[in-house]
């Protein structure tokens, strides 16, 4: 019997007892049912599903894995870029200021960007994301004032993390659940070769030219490396209309006032203003306090941190109502489905858990109590990232070979917050450069198989028609727990450090502990304040207590992740049937009712061989 054939009835006999006994649970079920509010963007990419061809879907994705490795060198030229770019200006201390920009539009942008693409269509919102993009990069590279070039930074994070959460919409519009981990960690890769290239291009261009062109050349390579993936999506959506099948048009109506009604009730613009007001007033707050003068005690803080929270509360109220929000942007069933709920938690506590550890003060805490290089501090810290990616690729393989996930999440939740435990085991300042390096390891592989699976499973337990927004929402609310924990380790490290640089400096040095908190050179500076000198031992007193306090914060923070997972649906990713129209890699069947193709035939030769 062909795998493909026995993979087929054990999908359909699968999906008949799931839904016999378990009829009141939304998912699955709402991944298994039709959905019969399809709207324009999603029927589009159906339509060209169902017609897509071998040539086509390489080209797509060819060109996304280019830009992928366009993107990653990209961020790693222009963070060295944006130092530079400030100073220009005589404002090198508003870099945080353009961090805080940054930060806050990559978290509201994504909500509105994957309700665009269930609207407008797939080729449409890619068109926006790189139209943003190319225009944030002209207006930094000819921005004359650091007010031109903050506000660029919203143009920019508006295109990078558009274009970011359509890839990974993409990749749930053209995979099967089985592969879908694998084709999503694909972005990934490109990090494990360009981190290396960044500072070598960002130097070239530094000394050949001006710090212009370090964001100029984007504008140009950008819209350039597009072309193949819009001539490919714009091809498939005209072979569509030639085969007969329908590409509807969001723009329906007989008057203006009724085209705009329609784009009103079908963005659901209202729930979107409601979500990103939220989203920025929640931000804003914690991402300033711990700098601004006064802190929590500044009323304008605190107004915005409540108008937030009371609009976050709002916002399910009027999802849920159906007759303020007939087409939601999350729609009513998700906010009642068990693993989309734990699955945003989890990204929440993950990421919150990651903003008291290894970013942002680690790099620092080694340059002061390590005394490392500046080269051997950056690579420590990188090592987060390079074990993360290998890990997600590698339980990704595990995923498509077996067909769960859970058991992977619970495995790197265990693993993630045993890294914690390590990291904080060693905090003390004759760790040697390996057990550093181990504890980044162990963070890093918990961080692979805990990230990639959940949005996994997050994604499984929408419909076709939802699971953009069970992405963006999940991506969202990663976004928010790195805010949250990033503006918990500011508020530790700003308030502790100098109280105990005052407490433990001597006599002769206690004056300076203002400038030595506030000079990462001076603190690091083993010359002036050499081993076994007690300014030196309580510089690292000070910063080493402090790192510990943060330590701990991490530790509460990841501690939630390991029941959570506990309750995830344990999904049987191939028995399920796959919420996808149309044409998809890895499936077993093409759903036009065809047999054969490249994909199909790679895909039984995988199940005949397990």
């Amino acid at each position: 019997m062909a795998g493909g054939d026995l993979g087929l009835r054990l999908s359909e006999r699968r999906v008949q007892d799931d839904q016999s006994e378990n009829t009141h649970d939304a998912i699955p079920n709402g991944a298994l049912n039709e959905d019969p509010d399809t709207q324009a963007g999603v029927a589009r990419i159906e339509a060209v599903s169902r017609t897509w061809d071998n040539p086509s879907l390489i080209i797509a994705y060819l060109t996304l894995f280019l830009i992928a490795n366009v993107t990653s060198l990209e961020l790693q030229v222009t963070s060295l870029m944006t130092p530079y770019a400030t100073s220009a200006f005589q404002q090198h201390s508003l870099v945080s200021t353009v961090t805080v920009v940054q930060g806050v539009v990559s978290a509201v942008i994504k909500p509105p960007m994957g309700k665009i693409a269930d609207v407008f269509g797939r080729l449409e919102s890619f068109t926006i994301s790189i139209l943003l993009y190319t225009i944030g990069y002209i207006q930094q590279a000819a921005s004359t004032n650091v007010e031109t070039f903050a506000s660029a930074q919203i143009f920019w994070a508006a295109g990078f993390n558009g274009f970011q959460i359509l890839q990974q919409i993409f990749v749930a519009d053209t995979t099967d659940l089985s592969n879908r981990a694998l084709f999503s960690t694909l972005f990934d890769v490109p990090f494990l070769w360009m981190v290396w290239a960044g500072p070598e291009l960002s130097t070239n261009i530094l000394d050949s030219t001006t710090w212009r062109w370090g964001y100029g050349i984007w504008a140009i390579i950008m819209p350039i490396c597009f072309i193949p993936l819009a001539g490919s999506l714009w091809w498939s959506q005209q072979r569509a209309k030639e085969r007969g099948q329908a590409i509807p048009s969001a723009l329906r109506g007989q008057s203006k006032f009724q085209v705009l009604e329609n784009l009103w009730i079908d963005l659901d613009v209202f729930g979107l203003l409601l979500l990103a007001a939220a989203v920025s007033l929640i931000l804003l707050p914690l991402t300033l306090a711990p700098s601004a003068e006064g802190k929590w005690r500044n009323p304008s803080m605190i107004a915005m941190l409540v108008t937030g929270i009371l609009f976050l509360i709002v916002f399910p109220f009027w999802e849920t109502s159906t007759k303020l929000a007939p087409r939601a942007f999350f729609p009513p069933n998700l906010f009642r489905n068990r693993t989309i709920i734990l699955g945003t938690l989890i990204a929440f506590f993950y990421f919150m858990a990651f903003y008291m550890s290894v970013f942002p003060y680690f790099y620092s805490y080694l340059l002061i109590v390590q005394n490392k290089s500046i080269t051997t501090a950056g690579n420590i810290t990188r090592v987060f990232s390079l074990s993360s990616t290998v890990s997600s690729i590698v339980v990704s393989l595990l995923i498509k070979f077996t067909g769960h996930y859970k058991y992977y999440v619970t495995v790197g939740s265990c693993i993630y917050l045993l890294g914690m435990g390590i990291m904080f085991r060693y905090r003390n300042e004759d760790a040697s450069t390996a057990t550093l390096v181990g504890t980044q390891i162990a963070i890093g592989v918990g961080g692979g198989f805990l990230n990639v699976p959940v949005q996994l499973g997050v994604q499984a337990s929408a419909s076709h028609q939802q699971v953009a927004a069970a992405t963006t929402v999940w991506l969202t609310l990663l976004e928010v727990g790195g805010a949250v924990g990033s503006a918990i380790s500011g508020a530790i490290w700003s308030t502790y450090v100098p109280r105990k640089l005052q407490q433990y400096l001597p006599a002769e040095t206690v004056a300076n502990a203002t400038i030595i908190f506030g000079d990462i050179t001076m603190s690091s500076d083993y010359i002036t304040y050499p081993h076994g000198s007690p300014t030196r031992i309580a510089i690292n007193r000070a910063y080493q207590e402090t790192m510990r306090l943060l330590l701990i914060g991490a530790l509460i923070a990841a501690t939630p992740i390991v029941p959570l997972t506990l309750f995830l649906k344990n999904y049987k990713l191939r028995e399920m049937k796959q919420p996808v129209e149309g044409r998809v890699i890895g499936s077993a069947e093409r759903r036009t009712g065809q047999n054969g193709g490249f994909w199909q035939r790679w895909s039984r030769r995988q199940e005949t061989s397990i």
